[in-house]
Order: structure tokens, then C-alpha cells, then sequence
């Protein structure tokens, strides 16, 4: 049986997670989880999977989750805030820590975990993509492994099997387009909030959902596919698959193309990152290809998509300017969802802060380095969705 931690536990990777764990209780044990704010669906959590230590990312509600736990047997160890968080991702006999929590919040812990000598089922872009440079040197460092949990990453990971050294020669990531693939880019100025949730294929949580309608979830896909798989960015592309069944290919040196096909379901990634090397027999659905029909592909338009382009050319760049670029869009995307910015203000807030961080990029950032692009970018976001005259923050 395989010991888990599960960082996240009640956003939609975690829930998704535990209901795998919950499937299957004599493959997985639930160690330590941590969540944000969310305490009636933890406590529930905790009474279903009986962790030995919790933490909550807002200490202050760690007084009513000890209350609604109260009579919950064994009890949990509670930790409050984000050293508590730290702390879960290192605890205890878990093997693989699920890193189910959005953003570059998630960087830290993931961080603590690898140098506990955790395997990382990695659901958390940020954690590379922001952090890259920092957590490749120690992920070969304590030797553990990274098992990617997203549906793109683990498509490429699993067509990998079997792939001899050198033998890979492209990586082709699918989109499927998100919620405004069909819309002309002149309408794209009327877009609501509401809109930019209603994706066509997938059930996954607000943020992730408005990166899909941007395609920013795609360029950041880009960056976290180099350094998962030591690609250069002129051997990765992308492509609009509408229908969501070939979740990624890879092309190898002898023109062969291999896909890994699947319903759009995010819980089979995640049973592989947590079972891998194995394979868990399950009675989902099975992909009926008749079924699915067509499947069809076309490229995507940059002039609907800039964030695309964009994550390009900030992966090329490197350095602390990947930080910038996620700090940014996690920034724009929480303004966009609180009603204060316009769709399309995203990609040209994103491009602005990520222009003026050029002349201040470090070329190899310490850990400190990028917490602090990360920061700056996110002040420089504020200040710039506020100002009328739209004027930065100085240089970071």
C-alpha cells in the first residue's frame, strides 16, 4: 500500500485525488493533507481518511477546523499557516507528495518534500515553470522522482515508456481551445467572467479554467514540458484538438508519432502518477473510439491566443522571467475573476510587467531571487490594473 500526502485536499486535483484513494483503499493511504480555507469539506476529509497531520493555509481558521474535528479519533496533528503547510509536505512515511495546491504557493512545499526524498506527483505547474531552475538541480540531487498529474505532461510521460535515450524528437501538446475556441476574436471584448468558465471538455477549478480560455495554460504547459523532459522549445509544439481524447503525442526520430488517448477524465492521470510504474485495473469508462467520433485538429491562432507567443518567448529567455510570467497571470486571472480588469487585459497586463522585468532578469535565480520576481510581479500588476495612466512599479 502506498503512503500519500496530499497538498491542496479540497481544490479539484485534491478531491479528485481522494476519490481515487477512496476507490482504491487497499492501494492508497492517506498521510498528511493540507488545505487553504475550506474547513466543512477538511473536516469532512478528515473524518473519511483519518490523516496523521493537517495543516490549514489560514491559520486564523485553524480554531473552528480543532472544533469541527472535535470528536474525531485519532486525532490529527493540526498545523496552521504556510510553515505548517512546509511542514506537512515533509512528514512522515509518505512516498509520493500530490501537489494539488494552484500557484507559486505551491513551490515551497514542494520543495520540502523533495529534500524529505518524496516522489512528487506533480499537479502543480508553478512548481517548474516559476521554480525550474531551483527544483531540477534538486530533484537530482536527493533522487526522486517527478511523476507528472496533469493530463498533457502525463499523455508525453506515458507514451515515453519504453522510448530509448535520444530517441524522442518532438513533443506535440494538445488544447483543447478552451471556452472561446469557436468565438470570433472581435467578440472576445464582450467576454464575462461567466463566459470564460464555461469550458467545453473539462471540470477543473476557476483559474485553470480562464488559463484554458487565454491558452496561457498551454504556454506554461511549454515551459514545465522542457524542463520535465529536457526539450528545447523549438521541439515543442502545440495544436487545437477540440475533442479532448488524444491528450498529447511525441514524435520520434524515426517519424513515428505515438498518443495517449483517454475521455477527458483528470482522474486517470493522477491514478498513474500515484500508481506508476503499475497499472490499476478500474471500472471507468472505457474509450469507445465510435463513440467519440471524429477527431479533428487545427492550429492555433495567435492573434486570439498572445499569451501563446508570449510564454515562448519568456521560456527562451529563462531565468527569473518565467516567475514573472506566472506571477503575472495568477495575479491577472484573480483581478479578472473579481470583475476589476477586462478579459483582454490579461495577455496585455501579463506582457507589460514581463517587458519591464527584461532589463532586471536574473539569469540563474536562487530560490530568493524568484519569490521575490514572483512578488514584485504581482505588485506591479495591482498597480498597474489600478492606475489610469497604467504606470509600473520601478524595475524588479
Amino acid at each position: 500500500m502506498k503512503a500519500i500526502t496530499l497538498l491542496g485536499s479540497t481544490g479539484s486535483i485534491g478531491t479528485q485525488t481522494l476519490d481515487i484513494v477512496a476507490q482504491y483503499p487497499d492501494q492508497f493511504r492517506i498521510v498528511g493533507m493540507s488545505a487553504g480555507r475550506n474547513i466543512e469539506r477538511l473536516a469532512q476529509q478528515i473524518r473519511q481518511f483519518h490523516p496523521q497531520i493537517v495543516a490549514l493555509g489560514d491559520a486564523e481558521k485553524l480554531p473552528d477546523l480543532q472544533a469541527a474535528i472535535a470528536d474525531v479519533q485519532p486525532q490529527p496533528t493540526l498545523l496552521g499557516g504556510s510553515a505548517g503547510v512546509v511542514e506537512v509536505a515533509g512528514y512522515g512515511d509518505a512516498q509520493t507528495v500530490v501537489t494539488g495546491i494552484v500557484g507559486c504557493a505551491g513551490l515551497l512545499p514542494t520543495i520540502a518534500a523533495i529534500k524529505a526524498g518524496k516522489d512528487i506527483a506533480l499537479a502543480n505547474k508553478e512548481t517548474l515553470i516559476a521554480g525550474g531552475p531551483v527544483v531540477m538541480p534538486l530533484i537530482q540531487q536527493y533522487g526522486v522522482k517527478v511523476l507528472p498529474a496533469d493530463s498533457e505532461h502525463s499523455a508525453i510521460f506515458q507514451c515515453l515508456q519504453g522510448v530509448p535515450a535520444g530517441g524522442l524528437r518532438r513533443i506535440i501538446l494538445t488544447a483543447s481551445g478552451g471556452a472561446f475556441r469557436d468565438w470570433p476574436v472581435e467578440q472576445l471584448g464582450q467576454v464575462t467572467v461567466a463566459d470564460a468558465l464555461k469550458h467545453p471538455n473539462w471540470s477543473m477549478g476557476r483559474k485553470i479554467t480562464v488559463d484554458s480560455a487565454t491558452l496561457m495554460n498551454k504556454g506554461l504547459e511549454v515551459i514545465e514540458a522542457h524542463y520535465l523532459f529536457g526539450m528545447a522549445y523549438d521541439q515543442i509544439d502545440i495544436v487545437i484538438h477540440p475533442q479532448s481524447i488524444i491528450h498529447s503525442l511525441i514524435e520520434l526520430q524515426d517519424t513515428s508519432v505515438l498518443a495517449q488517448l483517454g475521455w477527458p477524465d483528470m482522474r486517470l492521470p493522477l491514478l498513474y502518477a500515484l500508481s506508476w510504474p503499475e497499472r490499476v485495473s478500474t471500472d471507468w469508462e472505457r474509450l469507445d473510439l465510435v463513440k467519440a467520433g471524429d477527431l479533428t485538429f487545427r492550429a492555433p491562432d495567435h492573434q486570439k491566443y498572445p499569451c501563446m507567443q508570449l510564454a515562448y518567448a519568456v521560456g527562451r529567455a529563462g531565468g527569473s522571467m518565467p516567475a514573472v510570467l506566472n506571477a503575472a497571470n495568477e495575479q491577472a486571472v484573480a483581478l479578472f475573476l473579481e470583475e476589476r480588469i477586462h478579459f483582454l487585459d490579461i495577455p496585455r497586463l501579463i506582457e507589460q510587467v514581463c517587458d519591464r522585468h527584461q532589463a532586471n532578469n536574473c539569469s540563474q535565480p536562487t530560490l530568493e531571487d524568484i519569490l521575490q520576481a514572483d512578488q514584485w510581479a504581482r505588485e506591479t500588476v495591482v498597480a498597474a490594473s489600478t492606475s489610469k495612466a497604467q504606470q509600473l512599479l520601478p524595475l524588479g
